[in-house]
């Protein structure tokens, strides 16, 4: 059995929660409208049923990409975000790490984003992060509530493996 050396959860930020408010009141407010002053043609019932998929689609989008999964164990380091998308390092592989920022000057925006610096990145908001560096790889951004502690879980496990 592997020793977990390091488990996070970091959820949405709140940009998303936000956004993800707006879709859903949008979409409620049209369904009234339609509701209360619409003649129920085939067109409005058309238009309220797209604007419920669309929102569906963005509840699935929410759900996949509500948080990300960073975890330390055994000899690698994995990164989970949602259903499709997961990083894993060797640690032996990482020749550098430490704290740094997502910023939306650097990521224009929050999710799986490619930098300008030619970072790969995986950020639930703009703030905290941690950059790895695999050896002959791109840079590898994530999200973290604590990135002294990544870090540090990191050198430990790097001094160990």
């Amino acid at each position: 059995m592997e020793t977990v050396r390091y488990d996070e959860w970091v959820p949405a930020g709140s940009l998303v929660k936000g956004l993800m408010l707006l879709v859903f009141a949008i979409t409620v407010c049209f369904t009234l409208l339609v509701l209360l002053f619409g003649r129920l043609t085939g067109l409005d019932v058309l238009g309220a049923a797209l604007s419920w998929g669309v929102l569906g689609f963005v509840l699935f989008l929410f759900w996949n990409y509500r948080g990300l999964r960073i975890r330390i164990s055994g000899d690698r380091l994995s990164v989970r975000y949602g259903l499709f998308n997961q990083k894993s390092f060797l640690l032996v592989d990482i020749t550098s790490w430490g704290r740094t920022r997502a910023s939306f000057g650097r990521y224009w925006g929050v999710g799986v984003r490619y930098g300008f610096d030619g970072s790969l990145a995986y950020s639930t908001s703009f703030g905290d992060a941690v950059m790895v560096l695999p050896g002959g790889r791109r840079p590898f951004v994530f999200s973290s509530r604590r990135p002294d502690e990544v870090c540090e879980a990191i050198r430990a496990a790097s001094y160990h493996a």
